[in-house]
């Protein structure tokens, strides 16, 4: 049985639109150019699944989906508390859940019925880069998306259905790898950076090339001071491509 309509809006509603670790807001506002992001999950304490993170083969079926069996996390700390379910028990997620909503609780109380204002992510004219240099290598690449918080993907459109596969599942890669790289040990780093050459190079050797750079925006507004929201810029380019010697981002801002 899917997580009930009336479940979502309690959950989401208790949680405050918060990351019950983090705390940061679970939906940014829409762009110029894009709809609001959802960036908030619905995660199980005890799965449903047999081989799922803290499943009870006792717990009734009934119950998974309901909201005592359910905290909302980031997509972040989702992936950490299922990854190290040996750490993050389920007696550990329910405190963290109650803790949480306490807290929201709390907060509101404190700060009445004030009206906060809308949260965004702000960029920084001197932060933009104006030309993305060409990645040759995955150390690059990870010094890139190494605990960036949100992704700036463009591609050139393939030619057939293996070069659809070959840039999709490239950027697909890196941005999930984006994510974990802070839970990794040096030699873990070392792995993943070779992996990644591997891909690039798979990418020249159909005429494509990876272009990227790392940027800093202000993520500000709802209740939280101004924090810094890195972005991971990724652009892959055919070598037919007669803009491929500068990829101005700057220039595309006007």
């Amino acid at each position: 049985m899917p997580i009930s309509n009336k479940t979502r809006k309690i959950l989401w509603g208790r949680s405050g639109n918060r990351c019950s670790i983090c705390k940061h807001e679970m939906v940014v506002e829409a762009t110029t150019n894009d709809d609001p992001s959802v960036v908030g999950e619905e995660c199980h304490i005890i799965s449903g699944q047999v081989n799922g993170p803290r499943y009870k083969p006792e717990h009734p079926i009934e119950k998974i989906d309901s909201n005592d069996n359910l905290i909302l996390l980031c997509r972040i700390h989702h992936k950490m508390v299922d990854d190290q379910h040996e750490t993050f028990t389920e007696s550990i997620l329910k405190e963290m859940k109650e803790n949480h909503e306490k807290w929201v609780t709390e907060r509101l109380n404190q700060q009445g019925i004030k009206e906060d204002k809308p949260v965004r992510i702000r960029r920084i004219k001197e932060n933009i880069p104006s030309v993305l240099p060409m990645i040759n290598s995955g150390k690059e690449l990870i010094a890139i998306i190494d605990g960036a918080l949100g992704y700036q993907f463009d591609h050139d459109e393939p030619k057939n259905e293996e070069e659809v596969e070959l840039i999709s599942s490239f950027l697909q890669y890196a941005q999930d790898l984006g994510g974990l790289l802070g839970e990794f040990e040096s030699g873990e780093r070392v792995t993943y950076g070779y992996e990644l050459t591997k891909l690039i190079n798979e990418l020249l050797d159909n005429n494509y090339f990876v272009f990227g750079a790392r940027e800093l925006r202000i993520l500000e507004g709802g209740k939280s001071k101004p924090s810094n929201w890195p972005i991971a810029i990724v652009y892959i380019r055919h070598k037919d491509n007669i803009e491929i010697q500068k990829i101005d981002l700057a220039e595309s801002e006007k």
